[in-house]
């Protein structure tokens, strides 16, 4: 079970950089419809950091 969550901890990992790299490349481009994605795409960032934390301890207390 430990390593399950640990896997799961850097599918959000990645997850987290990739909508950082898609939020910022659609901030770059400007326009109100590239903010509105940059906007949701920062927000889905925090949300993958969150499970990575929340899976990070789920493997730490099954240990």
């Amino acid at each position: 079970m430990n390593v399950f969550f640990v896997v799961l901890a850097l599918l959000c990992m990645l997850c987290v950089v990739g909508s950082f790299l898609w939020g910022m490349v659609a901030m770059t481009k400007g326009g109100e419809r590239d903010h509105k994605t940059s906007n949701k795409m920062m927000q889905m960032r925090v949300v993958f950091q969150a499970l990575a934390i929340l899976f990070l301890f789920l493997s730490y207390a099954t240990k």
